[in-house]
């Protein structure tokens, strides 16, 4: 069965995104071979997608999780029904207000392989839910000082045991496994 991941780029204070949800930093930072391998590997084990949707649950340019590299099923959560939309071969499928629905179809897409978790709030969720298996965090030297926190708000304790560590570069990779 599927592992759940939650998957995400964060600064160094814990922020995933600036105060208006922009991701413009992530850019700023030079990655090595390194780097790009360890995360290419990371999204080559992804089987599914579970995030939130947009307003308008549309999938803009530049909105496809990992820009479309999987290629896999997306499960976007919404608070409108929508239909379905399929965009350079990909699914995504709008779920209303059913984060333990999407998980399972999202399980049963991936198969073998991964479940990726984006988003802060979905990601919190799912930890409620105690349906996270494990985090892969790639931290980097960046302070935004404000902005949206990955974990912010969860409200209760998690524990974790690191599995995976590497640095290259200036950026640092944390891979834990979530105690139960």
């Amino acid at each position: 069965m599927a592992k759940v991941l939650i998957h995400a780029t964060v600064t160094l204070d814990g922020y995933m995104a600036d105060p208006e949800g922009g991701v413009d930093w992530m850019f700023d930072v030079d990655a090595t071979e390194e780097d790009t391998a360890l995360v290419n590997r990371v999204v080559g084990e992804i089987g599914a997608v579970v995030g939130g949707a947009n307003r308008a649950r549309t999938i803009e340019d530049g909105e496809e999780p990992y820009g479309g590299l999987p290629g896999v099923p997306v499960y976007l959560m919404t608070h409108t029904a929508a239909e379905p939309v399929v965009k350079d071969g990909v699914t995504y499928t709008f779920v209303v207000d059913d984060i333990g629905s999407a998980l399972e179809m999202a399980k049963v897409d991936a198969g073998e392989k991964t479940v990726s978790l984006l988003g802060g709030r979905i990601s919190r969720q799912c930890l409620q839910l105690g349906a996270v298996d494990e985090i892969q965090l790639h931290v980097v030297p960046i302070l935004l000082g404000a902005g949206i926190s990955l974990f912010g708000g969860l409200g209760q304790r998690v524990n974790l045991e690191l599995i995976e560590e590497a640095a290259f570069g200036d950026g640092v990779h944390l891979r834990y496994r979530v105690l139960r």
